[in-house]
């Protein structure tokens, strides 16, 4: 109410004053146009007499222009002693200029009564937060946010092969339920088949299994699975997976981009702007987050209020591999020797780091290598030295970290 009585009183007043000035022009006074313009003719008839005096005009041209002055006053004078302002405008002229001055304060009245929100109160930031935290509260839970996203999913693309094997994969995990490394297999490839919702609950039962040894990632892939199976959004569950994810490590890069979605969903753009602006300025430069985030920080910026500019996109470590006469190579190998050959270029990298070192990404690199060999021993020998050449860096052994739990060696 007090909007409306605050934005009558200026409208009205602005149209009072906007009219009184059309209708009254310049009368009155010293102010009328008649006396002004006198003055000013008085004023230019003294500068022809000094310009005669300094030589400046010659007769003939002071002459002629006094003339013209004098009968400029004569005109101004014969105004002024008939009360007439030569400058006012018509009535006619001045009531239509107020007419349309009323109605078209009167159209933005009526266009924001339409369009506009009038009666909304305004709205802090504590009632802000309240309303966020109340959509939280209230928010679809998994299942059902999944039964609304199903309709939208794109089918994925068939690939007989890999269903074929996960059949066989399905089966053995149902014969040996207890197999970790089955659960892990299975959850992944479920999930490539797009089978989200079979892949979470592999996902779910691997940390079951688990039990207290389960690490971080194991929490944010769960999280992450759920987050596919409903086209993006993160529901209660997946919350409370990524809240226990970031709880056994607070660096999860994929936890934290979670995170961030999930309170610009529910409301809270300002909070979701910390985690995604760390996550670009000081998270690995190859994080599979950061292009999704460069998508939308300019946003979620813009909603929290804060003006921000992305830094430059950084490089991410180049990785030595094989050389173009080594894959050409490999095409005529067979299978065998095809693998002896992996196996020479991963013995070679792992005596390249432990002689000459190298970036996370290559730590990380040798991990997923012995992880497809399956040389699990190997792996957790690595690993252990890995958090000794990291030790002072958390970004770097964060990155190592997550390659080792999707070799299996972080139990």
């Amino acid at each position: 109410m007090t909007f409306w009585l605050i934005a009558a009183a200026m409208t009205v007043l602005s149209a009072a004053w906007l009219a009184w000035r059309m209708l009254r022009g310049r009368s009155g006074g010293q102010s009328h146009a008649a006396a002004f313009d006198l003055q000013v003719y008085r004023d230019q008839l003294r500068e022809v007499e000094r310009d005669l005096a300094r030589g400046v005009l010659n007769a003939d041209d002071a002459a002629q222009a006094r003339t013209e002055i004098s009968r400029k006053i004569l005109e101004a004078d014969r105004a002024l002693q008939s009360g007439q302002d030569t400058r006012r405008a018509p009535r006619a002229t001045s009531l239509t200029a107020v007419a349309a001055l009323v109605g078209v304060m009167g159209g933005a009245v009526a266009l924001y009564d339409h369009l506009g929100a009038p009666g909304y109160p305004d709205l802090p930031l504590a009632a802000r937060k309240d309303n966020a935290e109340l959509t939280r509260r209230s928010r679809p839970r998994q299942p059902a946010a999944e039964e609304l996203a199903a309709s939208g999913l794109p089918a994925p693309a068939p690939n007989p092969r890999l269903e074929e094997l996960v059949g066989e994969l399905r089966a053995v995990v149902a014969e040996r339920p207890d197999d970790r490394e089955g659960l892990r297999l299975l959850a992944r490839n479920e999930a490539a088949l797009g089978n989200f919702r079979a892949a979470y609950a592999a996902q779910s039962r691997l940390i079951t299994l688990k039990g207290e040894a389960a690490t971080s990632d194991d929490f944010s892939q769960f999280a992450e699975l759920m987050v596919l199976a409903t086209g993006g959004y993160v529901s209660p569950e997946a919350e409370q997976a990524l809240a226990r994810a970031l709880e056994l490590d607070p660096k999860n890069g994929a936890a934290r981009y979670l995170s961030g979605l999930m309170l610009g969903q529910i409301g809270r753009p300002d909070l979701a702007f910390r985690y995604w602006r760390d996550l670009l300025e000081n998270g690995p430069a190859d994080g599979p987050w950061v292009p999704a985030i460069r998508a939308q920080i300019m946003d979620v910026a813009q909603l929290a209020g804060v003006e921000y500019q992305p830094p430059a996109p950084r490089a991410a470590p180049t990785l030595r591999g094989p050389d173009a006469d080594a894959m050409a190579a490999a095409q005529d190998m067979t299978p065998e020797e095809r693998m002896d050959m992996i196996r020479g270029m991963v013995s070679n990298l792992s005596e390249r780091l432990a002689t000459e070192g190298g970036a996370p990404q290559e730590w990380a690199q040798l991990l997923g290598a012995l992880g497809v060999l399956e040389e699990t021993e190997d792996a957790r020998a690595i690993w252990t030295e890995a958090q000794q050449v990291f030790a002072d860096d958390p970004e770097a052994l964060e990155i190592v970290r997550a390659a080792a739990a999707r070799a299996g060696v972080l139990e």
